[in-house]
């Protein structure tokens, strides 16, 4: 009982960082799809709480300290974000947080638009549901495959 608890913190922790890691860990330790929904779920949700909360103050030490030298303002990383929020705004951006970015990343970007805290909870929670389905879904039907069952079993 005490194994399949850390097991799950573990996957827990890691949603902070990969959405996918979820669904990937969680079919190969043999949790039910509900049980990996949640984990996902409340993994990715607590990064985004948590640097929405702290983002701003991120953002700050990032000005105040790492400024003194002067860096490219728009590289071809930049260019692809700012790109991408005027084509989608911040629906986009939460759209494309698990596939692209990481959810600490995805929540800062959205952080620096200066995007009201309710939005960003509200569809970084919307789009973790249906990644986490298409997700765990996916990766339930690859473990089916017998050469990949034997391989992560």
């Amino acid at each position: 009982m005490i194994e399949k608890i850390l097991t799950l913190l573990g996957i827990y922790f890691l949603c902070w960082f990969k959405i996918l890691s979820g669904p990937i860990l969680g079919s190969a330790a043999g949790f039910s799809l509900w049980v990996i929904l949640l984990v996902t779920i409340s993994g990715m949700m607590t990064s985004v709480v948590v640097f929405t909360l702290v983002g701003e103050k991120i953002k700050r030490f990032i000005n105040a300290n790492l400024t003194a030298k002067p860096k490219l303002v728009f590289s071809k990383k930049n260019r692809r974000i700012v790109h991408l929020w005027r084509k989608y705004g911040e629906i986009g951006i939460a759209f494309f947080t698990p596939i692209l970015f990481t959810p600490i990343v995805g929540t800062l970007i959205m952080v620096s638009f200066g995007v009201k805290k309710a939005h960003i909870y509200l569809h970084m929670f919307w789009s973790a549901c249906l990644w986490a389905v298409v997700f765990s879904l996916s990766v339930n039907q690859l473990f089916e495959i017998p050469f990949l069952k034997n391989l992560f079993l």
